[in-house]
């Protein structure tokens, strides 16, 4: 006969649930503020690359030598065009558009949490590391994942593209997050927020497909497993291959940036004003 403190439903397993539960409750909360804090830093970069993706250019080239000695124009980088940033609209200004970006950055976390959650009670699989068969279903399951954070998370991404875009005309269109979902829902509707959502997911699954199956043919045919340092070079081919299908995939991720600002208030018009010729 089991002793009462170890019965079910007692005093103590009730403390251990609870216990489990707040330290999961932590766990979560930590994850969803690193996400904001990551969102945070990372933003200046994401906003200077949609300057350079519309067409922005407020500042002449420079004159600069390649390392053959032939005299070429050089674009600004991305200090050049944050302290211009700086300069127009003040510190402030290097964060505009973030607050619908935390908020989906705070989305796709809780969303990918839960569907992984439940992907994972229904795909036990014993299977060898190395089966292409598991690898299919990973990132299949990956596929899932992405896809509805993507759907989740998408209106939150054109809100702050637009926002952002707003600098090359100088516009105030698109003010806080509350009154971007009254202007896009009242002159697009709902489809307004899924502009650009195709491309945008075609690429995110092709990159997916496209790294984790290269990354499993180089591991399983290409390093061989008499090589002393097999296994750490097999934790590097993901991140590599990621790199390198990144550039593949990027077009689709460019078409869907220029999509959400497309006929959304001058901002494209502003833009190709805006842009220099040069011989």
């Amino acid at each position: 006969m089991e002793p009462p403190e170890n019965l079910p439903g007692t005093p103590a397993d009730a403390d251990a649930d609870a216990h489990v539960s707040r330290a999961a409750m932590d766990a979560n909360t930590a994850v969803l503020l690193v996400g904001a804090g990551v969102t945070v830093i990372t933003h200046p970069l994401l906003y200077v690359k949609l300057l350079i993706q519309v067409g922005h250019e407020p500042l002449p080239p420079t004159v600069g030598t390649t390392l053959f000695g032939r005299k070429v124009l050089y674009l600004p980088g991305f200090f050049s065009y944050a302290h211009h940033i700086v300069k127009v609209d003040g510190k402030r200004g290097l964060f505009r558009g973030l607050s619908p970006r935390i908020m989906s950055s705070t989305i796709s976390t809780v969303v990918r949490s839960k569907v992984r959650q439940q992907v994972e009670v229904r795909s036990k699989t014993d299977e060898p590391q190395t089966s292409l068969r598991k690898v299919v279903k990973e990132t299949s399951h990956e596929m899932v994942i992405q896809c509805l954070s993507r759907v989740a998370t998408h209106p939150f991404h054109v809100m702050s593209i637009r926002c952002m875009a707003q600098f090359v005309g100088r516009e105030d269109k698109y003010g806080g997050m509350f009154s971007c979902i009254i202007k896009i829902f009242k002159e697009e509707g709902i489809a307004g927020f899924y502009i650009g959502l195709i491309p945008h997911m075609l690429g995110e699954v092709l990159f997916l497909w496209c790294c984790n199956l290269l990354a499993h043919f180089i591991n399983t045919y290409a390093i061989d497993e008499s090589f002393g340092q097999a296994s750490a070079v097999r934790s590097y081919t993901k991140c590599v291959m990621g790199i390198a299908v990144s550039v593949l995939t990027y077009p689709f991720i460019l078409v869907a940036d220029l999509m959400a600002v497309n006929n959304c208030g001058g901002v494209c018009q502003a833009g190709a004003l805006h842009m220099t010729r040069y011989p």
